[in-house]
């Protein structure tokens, strides 16, 4: 499936890539606590690319799961890094 990206908007959210799953993975090494398993991803395009994962969370060893949104910045140059994570 191709998504059209334009510049400054966001995409609708769709089933992760290999790369939106690479980023993700690079984003949240070292993350403990909540585990974050992502469902699909929204891009935008800008000085790098923003991405916002819709995740299913939980807390080890408890069953309880959510939903979040887990935003991640991935820079021209640098390390994506985690900006926010929001329950929803």
């Amino acid at each position: 499936m191709e998504t059209k990206e334009l510049v400054g908007g966001w995409t609708a959210y769709h089933p992760l890539t290999p790369e939106d799953q690479k980023v993700f993975d690079e984003a949240m090494n070292g993350f403990v606590g909540v585990k974050y398993q992502p469902q699909s991803v929204s891009t935008q395009v800008v000085n790098g690319t923003n991405y916002r994962y819709q995740c299913l969370a939980s807390m080890p060893p408890s069953e309880v799961i959510w939903n979040a949104v887990v935003e991640i910045c991935a820079p021209i140059d640098g390390q994506p890094h985690v900006v926010g994570i929001q329950r929803i």
